[in-house]
């Protein structure tokens, strides 16, 4: 006891209040300042997380209509496409807020992830219709040949290789998604950038948050691309080991055919 009191009767040295390390007590460790930075990390996972897959699943749905035969799909995800790639996503996002669904009641949570979803799925359509595409037709024609389903043979056949295919676009969609919450703001919403804004107002000092938050978004934008990298790098592997096999078993054939 005696020795806390002593230190905390201590006052610091001259010119210390000036320099770089009060800063930091002061926009970070005073008053945990920086427990607002950790609650606006988890606000902002928490949206990226949720809207990326719920835009994956619509953008997915937007693919097969945009390739389907049925103009009248194709005609809705034109559209929808159009509109959402045309307007800002600050647009979209207070659109949501003030117009779609603006009631005091409804969680901001839920808004924030909607307008992202539904940001996100217009990419994330034109990204899964490439992967389709990309997937050879012959392997679709084999998979017919042998009684699939065109269900199945999209389910079996397509997908798995569109997937792979589309995997690195998917993966640059989803840290954009983490980035642009940067303005989750503008509703209201306590995100990352909000906190550092916050506390900003409170000391009057910009440099040591934002710096702080800048460096949160590069360490976790990298840590995605390394993980993601490595994800990307496996599925290779696999595919590699895969198609030598094929090749083996394709050479044994026909050694024995002859």
């Amino acid at each position: 006891m005696f020795i806390l009191s002593s230190t905390a009767n201590l006052n610091p040295p001259p010119g210390w209040e000036e320099g770089l390390l009060f800063r930091i007590y002061q926009n970070l460790l005073h008053a945990n300042r920086w427990h607002q930075l950790i609650d606006g990390l988890s606000i902002t996972l928490q949206v990226t997380i949720l809207a990326t897959l719920l835009g994956v699943m619509l953008g997915f749905i937007l693919a097969l209509m945009r390739i389907s035969k049925f103009a009248p799909a194709r005609w809705f995800s034109s559209a929808y496409i159009t509109v959402i790639r045309g307007t800002p996503l600050l647009v979209q996002l207070l659109i949501w807020r003030q117009v779609i669904l603006p009631g005091r009641e409804i969680p901001l949570l839920l808004v924030g992830v909607l307008a992202y979803a539904v940001n996100s799925s217009a990419y994330v359509c034109e990204i899964m219709r490439g992967g389709i595409l990309s997937v050879d037709k012959g392997q679709t024609e084999a998979g017919r040949s042998v009684g699939l389903s065109k269900f199945n043979n999209m389910r079996l056949i397509v997908l798995p290789q569109a997937f792979k295919n589309a995997l690195p676009s998917l993966s640059n969609e989803f840290i954009t998604v983490f980035k642009e919450t940067s303005v989750l703001g503008m509703i209201a919403m306590t995100d990352l950038t909000r906190a550092a804004t916050l506390i900003v107002s409170r000391t009057f000092d910009a440099f040591v948050p934002f710096i702080t938050i800048a460096l949160m978004y590069l360490s976790i934008v990298m840590l995605l691309t390394w993980l993601l990298g490595k994800l990307e790098r496996r599925l290779r592997k696999g595919d590699s080991h895969t198609e030598i096999k094929q090749g083996f078993w394709r050479t044994r054939r026909a050694k024995f055919s002859r």
